[in-house]
């Protein structure tokens, strides 16, 4: 009978452990999954500057704000959605470009690592939505 109640407490602890992860996700998914599948050629000189690493690109009128492009280095592109996902689509929620970083201006000024989509000031929130970023010649590839 005592390794049941142990195996039951153990269950009932790691179902606790979840739920708690599952709370501070809960910001995540107020950006609706609108498709994007869109070209950039780097030969062009609006993208000239994706040549080299850290800086940045945004699209605008694609995904739900716009996407911003970064070169993280060694010709790897990373591209996200230009708006915080923790807060609905709204003015206040689009994204500022600031080097490496982008910022929301709602109440909980929200900034992003664009090298990595993750939050800078709050480890509590959802990262940036992100899409898929390929580059075959001067040529990137953005989809979802």
């Amino acid at each position: 009978m005592k390794v049941k109640q142990q195996l039951f407490l153990v269950v009932a602890f790691l179902s606790l452990i979840n739920c708690n992860k599952k709370k501070v996700n809960q910001n995540c998914g107020k950006l609706p999954n609108i498709n994007a599948s869109f070209s950039i050629n780097l030969n062009l000189p609006e993208y000239n500057n994706l040549k080299f690493t850290s800086n940045t690109v945004l699209i605008p009128n694609q995904g739900n704000g716009g996407i911003i492009i970064i070169n993280s280095g060694n010709e790897f592109y990373r591209a996200w959605d230009a708006l915080d996902p923790n807060h609905p689509p709204s003015e206040c929620s689009k994204l500022e470009l600031d080097g490496i970083e982008a910022s929301s201006n709602c109440n909980t000024k929200n900034t992003f690592n664009l090298f990595t989509g993750q939050p800078s000031n709050n480890s509590e929130i959802c990262g940036l939505k992100e899409y898929f970023a390929t580059k075959e010649g001067n040529i990137i590839y953005v989809n979802n």
